[in-house]
């Protein structure tokens, strides 16, 4: 199991997370390599379907025998049980949708990162006494960067990403690294359905380090 600062490190690093889910194993294993493909060391994949747990399972164990410094995450965890149930399938860490207490209490007996997704101070506060480091801002599309602004100063020792409708501009992107977030969750905004039902992995190798670029330069400049 990777270090919760390691994997914390990892992200910052990336500056990206991407998430998606899809019913296919060999699909699910194949947009991971793609990724990988393109830089990426650590993805969430996302508990939305009824074959998320064997197809979890899968992409640990192509990890284990061939992306072995890929960093492997669970997102969409919505209760205690289902924690344990990925936890048990060799997860790295847990994304949640919301702040859910028995996911903590979860993580924490398994000295687990757990990143909790919040939409309001008074949740982000919930979640820095839970124990949280880490926290997801959902919907980011709803919140907005203004949000992101105007919140960062009440919490100096929490790190911030948003997920959902986050875009792959440069403007989207860099708007978002300027309000103060270490990094941005992308779903289908970069792993689409067109990109996943048509096999189209080498155009997803290429938009991931389009955007990969994006983060990099930002940093840079």
């Amino acid at each position: 199991m990777h270090k919760k600062e390691e994997i914390i490190e990892q992200v910052i690093k990336q500056g990206l997370l991407p998430l998606y889910y899809h019913a296919d194993e060999t699909v699910s294993i194949d947009v991971m390599k793609a990724l990988y493909t393109a830089g990426i060391r650590t993805i969430e994949y996302t508990n939305r379907g009824e074959a998320a747990v064997n197809n979890f399972k899968a992409l640990k164990k192509v990890c284990e025998t061939e992306l072995k410094d890929m960093i492997l995450g669970v997102g969409t965890i919505k209760n205690g049980e289902m924690a344990q149930t990925f936890i048990d399938a060799g997860t790295d860490y847990i994304i949640c949708p919301g702040l859910v207490e028995s996911v903590a209490k979860v993580a924490g007996k398994n000295n687990m990162l757990w990143i909790p997704g919040c939409m309001t101070a008074t949740e982000i506060i919930a979640a820095e006494t839970m124990g949280a480091k880490f926290v997801k801002l959902f919907p980011g599309n709803i919140l907005g960067k203004d949000f992101m602004s105007a919140i960062k100063d009440l919490f100096p020792g929490l790190l911030f990403m948003p997920t959902g409708g986050v875009d792959t501009t440069e403007e989207n992107i860099a708007g978002w690294f300027n309000a103060g977030v270490c990094a941005v969750g992308m779903g289908s905004k970069l792993v689409s359905k067109y990109i996943m039902d048509n096999k189209q992995y080498n155009l997803l190798t290429a938009e991931t380090k389009k955007v990969m670029k994006i983060i990099n330069d930002w940093k840079n400049k």
